[in-house]
């Protein structure tokens, strides 16, 4: 039997799908999965297709041609690093790994130091769209030495989706080490950021404006028709007109509001405050998703804590229907220049060189983040490579400002109403300071310069100043 083009470890859905795609467009495929049985079951699924079976790593080995390139998907963390070890005594120099899961930057960078010791070539791939994107199409954030890309570039451009504008496919070299699984990280981010937003947008149109669920249907389905088109605009309207089938009601209202989180987002968080970029949306809703997992002391304070909220949503429904949707898009255009910056602050400390139009491109399908407005994400940077912030370029400047006194006027009426808003919130303040020539922080600096003479900088001199405050 010919060797196989490329070898696959780990066989969940998502691994399944991605062999899928491979072998669809020309590339046979041996896999490999810990658990026999799912091997089994896999390939008696597919009797037809150009699969090899692997019932040991080293089996797996020699059934790729040389020099070879296999890829894993398998759970991030100690998975990985299991899977790695055992995986390097089968292969030789030259040999090329991917590591096509959700796996941390920084691992990525570790295990490429360790492998490269030994002569292997090791690369971290952000692979984006879900189990559908995955045999469909993915949108492909690829890290690692550029030789190491320049290997499946074929591969990943055959698989991934490609943009429903122009064609092209959703895969661009990130840059080197853990560059892929940083751009990875960051979409999640993102991804985090929009969920946020969409959902406290429906707790506004449901408890502020109240609407029922076919009007929600209706009101995300026309948005999504307009500048909000999005993947997760479409979900969101297909997701009202859902029945359970337990029950006479809607299976949105069936599902317990305690949202889980895989790390991703938390993870960006973290790096962010390390880096010193401000990311507030992407930290609300990361905070929003621990704050829904405390249902049980949720319930009890909401027996015991007032609102004092007071109306707030009256006047014609259509306009604040209208305003709302304003809302939302500022808000979401304040979300992505954070992920965008936080993207360019790390670009900068880790040496990666991010191509942010790039990126946005890749963004453009497959991806869950994919929506039509990426595209002028993408041609905001190509008119300006070096444009610090989405807000600042003209085109964002002027739909944000068209959009900003609906926006204030719904995040003043939901705080009024009771009816949170960490994300709208988070979104419209990160836009107030951004565009504050003077921010209050030199109080705080007068401040640490009474209690711990941490000194501080003038505005009329040059030079560090300690004083005595009295």
């Amino acid at each position: 039997m010919p060797h196989a083009d490329i070898g696959f470890i780990g066989l969940a859905v998502m691994g399944q799908n991605l062999v899928l795609n491979m072998e669809r467009n020309g590339y046979a495929v041996a896999v490999y999965n810990r658990t026999a049985a799912r091997t089994e079951e896999f390939l008696a699924r597919h009797p037809d297709r150009n699969l090899r079976r692997a019932a040991t790593l080293r089996e797996l080995a020699d059934r790729v041609r040389t020099p070879r390139t296999i890829m894993i998907m398998v759970q991030a963390g100690a998975g990985v690093d299991a899977v790695l070890r055992a995986l390097q005594e089968c292969l030789e120099p030259g040999d090329l790994i991917i590591d096509g899961g959700n796996s941390h930057f920084k691992d990525t960078e570790r295990r490429a130091r360790q492998l490269e010791a030994r002569g292997l070539e090791f690369m971290g791939a952000g692979v984006s769209g879900g189990e559908e994107g995955a045999l469909r199409g993915p949108s492909i954030m690829p890290g690692g030495a550029r030789a190491a890309y320049a290997r499946v570039r074929n591969v990943f451009t055959a698989i991934s989706a490609k943009a429903p504008e122009d064609g092209a496919p959703c895969v661009a070299y990130m840059g080197p080490a853990g560059a892929g699984h940083y751009v990875k990280m960051v979409h999640n981010a993102i991804e985090y950021g929009d969920m946020q937003l969409i959902a406290e947008t429906y707790d506004i149109l449901r408890q502020g404006l109240g609407m029922d669920n076919a009007e929600l249907a209706a009101t995300f389905a026309a948005w999504n028709d307009s500048e909000l088109d999005s993947f997760l605009i479409d979900i969101t309207a297909r997701i009202f007109r859902t029945p359970d089938a337990l029950t006479a009601q809607a299976l949105v209202d069936m599902v317990l509001d305690t949202a889980a989180q895989k790390g991703t987002g938390k993870w960006s968080s973290q790096d962010a405050l390390e880096l010193g970029a401000p990311v507030p949306t992407i930290n609300a809703a990361v905070v929003g998703r621990v704050l829904s997992s405390l249902k049980e002391e949720r319930v009890q304070a909401a027996a015991q804590l007032p609102s004092g909220a007071t109306p707030a949503f009256a006047g014609d429904r259509n306009q604040w229907t209208d305003d709302v949707k304003a809302s939302l898009y500022a808000g979401k255009i304040s979300a992505y220049a954070q992920g965008l910056a936080l993207l360019r602050f790390a670009s900068a400390e880790y040496g990666y060189a991010l191509p942010l139009g790039e990126i946005a491109s890749v963004w453009r399908a497959g991806c869950i983040i994919r929506a039509r407005f990426l595209n002028r994400i993408a041609e905001a940077f190509r008119r300006d490579a070096a444009l610090p912030n989405l807000l600042l370029d003209p085109e964002f400047k002027r739909a944000v400002s068209a959009r900003l006194p609906a926006w204030r006027r719904v995040v003043s009426a939901a705080v009024q109403a009771g009816i949170p808003v960490l994300g709208l919130g988070a979104s419209l303040a990160y836009y107030d300071a951004y565009r504050s020539a003077r921010l209050p922080a030199n109080l705080i600096q007068a401040q640490r310069d009474f209690f711990g003479a941490h000194t501080y900088q003038r505005v009329d001199r040059a030079g560090t100043f300690h004083s005595d405050w009295g």
